[in-house]
């Protein structure tokens, strides 16, 4: 595939389609790869982003808490052995 390359201020740049950015799911952010003669285009994924502002919150609403016990009073530990 061959695109043009554009001036975008003082720099230059191209254009991805719509159809390429969600075919590779690309958000915000891509990562350059370079390699010996070509340069790799790969999406930035923060499949997590913002889990620690939540467990955060979910602490301090006492919502941290565990749905069931670690150890059940049954469980045979014997049979591990």
């Amino acid at each position: 595939m061959e695109l043009p390359v554009i001036k975008i201020g003082n720099s230059k740049g191209f254009r991805l389609s719509k159809t390429l950015i969600e075919k590779y799911n690309i958000k915000d952010k891509v990562e350059l790869i370079l390699e010996k003669d070509y340069i790799v285009i790969k999406p930035v994924s923060t499949p997590r982003k913002g889990w620690e502002q939540a467990f955060k919150e979910m602490n301090e609403r006492g919502d941290d808490q565990l749905l069931f016990d670690d150890v059940f009073e049954n469980e045979n530990f014997e049979e591990w052995k």
